[in-house]
């Protein structure tokens, strides 16, 4: 067995996004600031409600998937499709924008704490034009491994632990997706399987923890060396650290805003499907 160690730690960098929602963005702060196939990882926390009210009004996306995961609030979610989608406390939204989507969340609270994570997953060449899709995962049907020195959300993708395999609520993908919120007790210690072909990376939000025996920066995207398991060992407070990675594609990447694709001229196509109210057509 070959234990994943820290490779890089990415601060994330206090910026905002949709109507003015303040946030907190470690992958994604630059185009360069990457690890394929994961584009961006945004954590937002406010028990101001000036920091969220405005929301996401409508907006595009093309050639890639958004993953929101709610600790605390309730979001409401709309798309072009007809979908509505209360993400509430504990749940997940899964959607996939492929040729395109428009869609909206907005709070559905007035006051009192919203917090969580947005993710961005980027699609093959080949899927970045398939159908559109979404999916309102509720609290109750993300399975929880209750463990001796852990408790272990399972979002997306499976875990293999003494003999016995566990999927998550998500499963499948050409990126086979693992997404994991880790809770351990004071000076808790966990280890994990990770599948070798996978690039990881593992982000401290509550407590104090470390991999093999260096420090986590608390909100930072913490990048992790190749291997097949991880060890997290928390502090004495306990701690709270997602588990997020994925089969990289090694594809070019191209970036406008909400459309990601392959090449510039991809782009300029889906600016200009956009305006012609062609993007999901």
């Amino acid at each position: 067995m070959t234990a994943r160690t820290i490779k890089q730690q990415i601060a994330a960098l206090a910026t905002s996004d949709g109507a003015g929602v303040r946030i907190k963005r470690s992958l994604g702060q630059s185009q360069a600031v990457r690890m394929d196939p994961l584009l961006m990882l945004d954590e937002f926390g406010s028990e101001q409600a000036a920091d969220y009210i405005a929301g996401f009004p409508a907006h595009p996306h093309r050639g890639f998937e958004t993953v929101t995961y709610m600790l605390e609030g309730h979001m409401l979610h709309e798309d072009h499709l007809g979908n509505r989608g209360n993400l509430q406390t504990g749940g997940v939204q899964w959607m996939t924008a492929g040729r395109g989507i428009i869609h909206s969340e907005m709070p559905q609270q007035e006051k009192g704490l919203m917090r969580g994570f947005q993710l961005w997953l980027n699609l093959p060449a080949a899927e970045k034009m398939k159908p559109a899709g979404y999916r309102d995962i509720q609290a109750d049907e993300i399975p929880t491994l209750e463990l001796p020195g852990a408790t272990i959300k399972l979002i997306a993708g499976s875990l293999t632990l003494a003999g016995e395999r566990h999927q998550g609520a998500v499963v499948g993908g050409s990126t086979c997706p693992l997404y994991l919120d880790l809770t351990l007790p004071p000076n808790g210690n966990l280890t994990l399987p990770v599948e070798p072909a996978l690039n990881a990376m593992v982000y401290l939000y509550q407590g104090q923890a470390s991999v093999a025996g260096e420090a986590l920066q608390t909100s930072a995207a913490s990048l992790l060396s190749e291997g097949d398991q991880l060890t997290v060992s928390a502090g004495g407070d306990g701690a709270r650290v997602l588990l997020i990675a994925g089969k990289p594609i090694g594809e070019p990447i191209v970036q406008y805003g909400p459309f990601v694709m392959n090449s510039r001229d991809e782009i300029e196509q889906a600016l200009q499907d956009y305006r012609n109210g062609q993007l999901t057509a």
